[in-house]
């Protein structure tokens, strides 16, 4: 292909604040770590390195504070190529954090104090529902900023990480819901209100969801695979299952996770986003954009930290076998 997938993410920026620990504490307990990196982050952020580093031209919209934090963050992200001339800057608000702890079998706790995020609101949607192929919304900023971009027009995905107490009316059908719903067996279990555990689970899951609105719905089973279930088939609206807007004979599909050595797991979901994206926005069918997405998540778990970590399209042929689909 010559012409670039254009992405704009709609999202979060924090700087995180990431502890390795011999375990995660529990309720009322300490535990002594490594010592402290500050690194960039935040859900939008991430998405959209992830789609930079694989491909697409990426804008970032959200918000920061004027603050140190803010300032290293913008640097980073126009140091990776990404136009972030649509990220505001708040003043006399901080910049978000997130504080993540990880333990030596590469599981995360995090805990995120929004700052700037939860300021985004209707200029920052205006600013994200132009001249793009598609838009990623992470939901790490207000609920009302992501109905409104809902309603905008054009392809979307919804990262609902984490998820918000209005949820269900965000995925619901009547034309707010997103094209693409993509969430992790913990945001799918919120969303439909019972336990979700496991690859065949994520797959009854997706086909739950999508039930309720979104034309194409991921449950992500960390390192056991994920679940792709669309309301014309797995294959899209030129696949074998019909026309566009038919209701396809095929079931959910799952594609089994790839072993690597795990390093880290934070920013392997924003990694899976931010990859789906290019690859829809480059025009590849939805089963192989899923596949493509989870080999990207997993070569993101090999190395440690979130945008640090996430990978160009030589790093996942190295770790998975699977080579990058756009050029």
């Amino acid at each position: 292909m010559t012409k670039r997938p254009k992405v704009t993410v709609l999202g979060s920026l924090n700087m995180d604040i990431s502890v390795t620990v011999p375990r995660l504490p529990g309720p009322g307990a300490t535990v002594l770590g490594s010592e402290a990196r500050f690194t960039p982050g935040g859900k939008g952020a991430n998405q959209a390195v992830a789609a930079a580093r694989l491909g697409a031209d990426v804008r970032l919209v959200g918000c920061v504070g004027d603050d140190d934090f803010g300032r290293r963050l913008l640097a980073a992200l126009r140091t990776e190529g990404i136009n972030a001339d649509a990220v505001r800057i708040v003043p006399g608000v901080p910049t978000g954090l997130a504080m993540i702890a990880v333990d030596e079998a590469a599981e995360n706790l995090i805990v995120v104090a929004p700052g700037a995020n939860h300021h985004v609101g209707p200029p920052d949607v205006a600013a994200a529902t132009s001249d793009r192929d598609i838009l990623v919304i992470s939901a790490e900023i207000p609920a009302q900023a992501i109905t409104e971009a809902l309603t905008q027009g054009g392809p979307t995905i919804l990262n609902l990480a984490p998820v918000p107490s209005q949820a269900n009316a965000l995925v619901a059908a009547g034309g707010k819901a997103p094209d693409w719903l993509v969430v992790n067996e913990s945001e799918a279990a919120a969303v439909l209100g019972r336990p979700v555990s496991g690859l065949a689970d994520a797959a009854l899951a997706a086909a739950e969801l999508i039930t309720q609105g979104p034309r194409h719905a991921v449950v992500t089973a960390g390192a056991h695979g994920a679940a792709l279930a669309s309301t014309n088939g797995p294959d899209g609206p030129d696949g074998p299952d019909g026309p566009d807007g038919a209701d396809g004979a095929n079931g959910p599909e799952v594609i089994d996770g790839f072993r690597v050595p795990a390093v880290d797991t934070v920013g392997a979901g924003d990694t899976f986003v931010g990859a789906l994206a290019v690859a829809i926005a480059a025009g590849i069918p939805p089963l192989e954009a899923t596949r493509a997405a989870a080999a990207a998540g997993a070569a993101a778990v090999t190395r440690p930290g979130a945008q640090t970590a996430m990978p160009r399209a030589a790093d996942i042929l190295a770790a998975t076998g699977v080579a990058w689909p756009v050029s």
